[in-house]
């Protein structure tokens, strides 16, 4: 009874937010609040592009419709919440929503972080074996990739937050952070929390770097392969490759930093957060976008569809 009863004290927590500036609150709300509407509207663009475009009806397009759809996702997490607390001089969440805030970004992540390696794989099997892969990369294939990727992000997060849940919390209720994450919210645990930590880092850390350094070979045997045979198509391959390995790294590094060490607060813990929370979400489509000859052509002919569209109705 007692340990039910200490798990219960806490009922929301305090978010510290990235500063106690008003100033320069009010100047990173105008920042973040363009960050997340170019998220929404870059993001957005290129899943309604990829289901209208019937030129785009691939794979690889697929894959990268779902990417926005994740990107979008991962973004509404904790943004929304981080701007509110932005205008507000009280930043509290309360424990039920902050458990959820971690259940979904984890389970976003995990998503992603597959995703990716699904995307990986996809362009190897397209570069390695070009006359079977739509044979290999099937419309059943993709979907049950894609199935899988949501799976394995909710299987990651259900674990971490079912051991969160474990946990008794009394006080303190700090959190020197604008969203919840598992590294700040075990710390204030009441009680010796090193095995929890160990269990963490084995879990997140392990995985991360294991799947980080895979698709870092992947994509050296796939670029390796692109220089030594491909002759047609070599300079697009070589694009499509490099906007992925440049999507892994501002992703996959951040994300080590974070969860492969003890969870212990450092001063730049903060602007590492950024890097992976916010700043992603908001360049993959233009990553994507602005190297891919084939997406900015179907984007320019959804807007004359637009265009048309608009002046049919105002006629």
């Amino acid at each position: 009874m007692e340990q039910e009863n200490l798990t219960t004290t806490v009922t929301d927590f305090v978010l510290l937010g990235l500063t106690q500036s008003p100033e320069l609150q009010r100047f990173l709300f105008i920042i973040f609040s363009i960050v997340y509407l170019t998220t929404w509207l870059g993001n957005f663009t290129i899943i309604i592009t990829v289901i209208t475009d019937r030129q785009l009806h691939t794979p690889m397009y697929f894959l990268l419709a779902n990417l926005a759809f994740i990107d979008i996702s991962d973004s509404t997490v904790s943004v929304p919440k981080m701007l509110l607390g932005l205008l507000s001089q009280r930043k509290t969440i309360s424990f039920n929503e902050c458990i959820l805030q971690m259940f979904f970004f984890h389970f976003i992540a995990g998503a992603m972080v597959f995703l990716l390696a699904v995307m990986a794989a996809d362009r190897y099997v397209a570069i390695h074996k070009p006359l079977q892969y739509l044979t290999v990369m099937n419309w059943g294939v993709c979907m049950g990739l894609v199935t899988g990727t949501w799976l394995g992000g909710l299987a990651h997060s259900a674990i971490q937050i079912g051991m969160v849940l474990q946990l008794p919390f009394c006080g303190p209720n700090i959190l020197d952070n604008y969203y919840c994450d598992v590294p700040q919210v075990v710390k204030l645990a009441c009680t010796d929390t090193r095995l929890f930590e160990l269990l963490m880092v084995s879990h997140n850390g392990v995985i991360v770097i294991i799947i980080f350094i895979l698709l870092l070979i992947s994509y050296t045997i796939i670029l390796v392969k692109i220089r030594t045979h491909l002759t047609e198509g070599k300079r697009k391959a070589l694009s499509t490759c490099g906007t992925q390995i440049m999507v892994v790294c501002l992703i996959f590094v951040p994300c080590i930093f974070i969860y492969a060490r003890p969870f212990r607060k450092l001063p730049v813990d903060k602007v590492v957060s950024v890097l992976y929370t916010i700043i992603p979400p908001m360049l993959n489509p233009m990553i994507y976008t602005l190297r891919n000859a084939e997406m900015k052509k179907a984007i320019r002919r959804l807007m004359r569809k637009c265009v048309w569209s608009l002046l049919y109705w105002n006629m």
